[in-house]
């Protein structure tokens, strides 16, 4: 695939390494910069054509003109990873096909990796976080077909992150230089799986649920506890949410620990207390658009296609070798 060989593995990394050392030089967000200033910019103009300094055609033109550009420079900048190939092929993984019992089996697994790898995150810094999922990157890059380390992440706050905690947004990827950003309202206990996940979009995958099979993998497979207990917390969530269905769910969810139970609850009501409901169906909406019109046809949805994808690994005892991990069989 032209886009897999070209695009993402010989043009994407110097560009993403160019836009990163760029804006590793300031604090605050670039990208977040350039969204208030090109807002500022499209107002100024409506406010010039109202009261007539600018004519309506030129207006017209001038903001045409402006969003092609910035189209081109995001599809030039980071886009284009999207047309790029799944990650089944992509990491040879072989797709597993629908079975309850595997289902159960690797969930209970999963269940009794979460409940050992459970610790406190006392005085566990984000600079050490960082250090340590920059370090499993690095580790399992072959294996994750990326080319490390493909230019810098240095995680930025975002700047309305009280905003962005009314609509649930715990991250986001800044395509225009490169940014990593999370929110501020992020608990200890999430950091490095959300961590894990944007720094994937940093690598050139545009997929929610590969970006979090990435953050998953890299963090379940790190050295630290602190990394595999939020990874596999967070994959447990999704477990959780794709097994209500299920005769067994009721004693599946009794083989959860207390303590794993109760940062579960923990991180729910942190976030529901945050919530806007408005806000968040509003930003729901227009983040399902975004995906669809960039060939992610799920929407927000694809965040829970990663448990098919953990499925798919648990099941190809090949590609577990290849990661040199420990497995779950």
């Amino acid at each position: 695939m032209v886009t897999e060989t070209v695009y993402s593995q010989v043009l994407y990394p110097p560009v993403a390494f160019i836009l990163s050392f760029l804006s590793k030089w300031f604090s605050f967000s670039l990208d977040d910069a350039f969204y208030g200033l090109l807002a500022v910019f499209l107002v100024g103009l409506l406010i010039l054509t109202i009261f007539r300094k600018i004519k309506p055609g030129k207006f017209i033109l001038i903001v045409v003109q402006t969003m092609a550009v910035c189209y081109v420079l995001f599809y030039w900048f980071w886009g284009f990873n999207y047309y790029r190939a799944g990650i089944n092929q992509r990491l040879q993984i072989t797709k597993s096909k629908p079975d309850t019992v595997k289902f159960v089996q690797v969930f209970e697994n999963l269940i009794a990796q979460t409940n050992a790898s459970y610790c406190k995150f006392d005085s566990f810094s984000k600079a050490e976080i960082t250090a340590l999922v920059e370090s499993s990157y690095q580790k399992h890059a072959s294996f994750l077909k990326i080319n490390y380390p493909h230019g810098t992440r240095i995680p930025k706050p975002i700047t309305l992150s009280s905003f962005f905690a009314k609509a649930s947004i715990a991250g986001y990827y800044g395509p225009f230089f490169g940014e990593v950003h999370l929110n501020d309202s992020l608990l200890l206990v999430e950091y490095p799986q959300v961590l894990a996940h944007e720094f994937a979009h940093q690598f050139g995958i545009t997929s929610e649920a590969e970006a979090n099979f990435y953050g998953w993998l890299v963090c379940s497979r790190s050295d630290s506890k602190q990394l595999q207990y939020s990874a596999n917390m967070n994959m447990l969530n999704y477990f959780l949410s794709q097994s209500k269905h299920l005769r067994s769910f009721p004693k599946l969810v009794s083989q959860i620990s207390k303590p794993v139970i109760g940062d579960i609850r923990k991180v729910q009501k942190h976030w529901a207390n945050m919530r806007n409901e408005r806000i968040d169906k509003a930003a729901g909406k227009v983040n399902d658009v975004y995906l669809k019109t960039n060939k992610i046809e799920k929407g927000i949805e694809d965040y829970f296609g990663v448990v098919q994808f953990v499925m798919d690994f648990e099941t190809d005892l090949v590609a577990q070798k290849r990661v040199g991990s420990h497995s779950w069989q």
